[in-house]
């Protein structure tokens, strides 16, 4: 089973799939390679540049930067690389790395009986994590390539959700058996 190509991503306005690559915590960077269906670790990045949260992605997804569609899973604990989180969505953060648009779908696992369950928008997450956040993805590169990546600012989760429609037809478009 491939994750990108055989899971469906979600259910339009209620939920997205997501895969965790990187846990929150974690200095390493982990990506899915769904040309061979494995996990691997890319590089170490400095300590500094840990995730402040769960990174992954949405199957059957493509944005702009030629890869599937970046999630941002909020929970107060790591979750592990290859669990599948039934998350919803609560915005997206815009934003650019090399040049390319590389947007981050910031959402919450569907059930999350501590904190996950009273946030359904980005305004009710902490004005603490939103600047984390900004300065994480301000700055992770910063070692290797000062200034390649910039912070466009936020959308709700309207715009989210129009971002990941948009994603899935590019992604239908690209992998359509034709």
């Amino acid at each position: 089973m491939n994750l990108l190509h055989d899971i469906a991503f979600g259910k339009v306005d209620e939920f997205v799939n997501s895969f965790i690559e990187i846990p929150k915590g974690s200095m390493n960077k982990i990506e899915y390679r769904y040309e061979e269906n494995i996990f691997v670790l890319d590089r170490v990045e400095p300590e500094i540049f840990a995730k402040p949260v769960n990174y992954g992605f949405i199957p059957q997804t493509w944005d702009e930067d030629n890869d599937p569609l970046d999630t941002l899973v909020i929970t107060s604990e790591p979750l592990s690389t290859g669990l599948m989180v039934k998350a919803k969505v609560v915005g997206v953060l815009n934003f650019v790395d090399d040049g390319e648009p590389d947007h981050k779908i910031i959402c919450v696992p569907e059930d999350d009986r501590n904190e996950g369950n009273t946030i359904n928008d980005l305004t009710d997450l902490p004005k603490r994590l939103i600047e984390k956040l900004e300065h994480h993805f301000t700055h992770y590169k910063d070692l290797k390539k000062p200034g390649s990546t910039v912070v466009e600012g936020w959308g709700n989760k309207d715009e989210a959700w129009k971002l990941i429609m948009d994603c899935n037809k590019r992604y239908s478009s690209k992998f359509s058996k034709s």
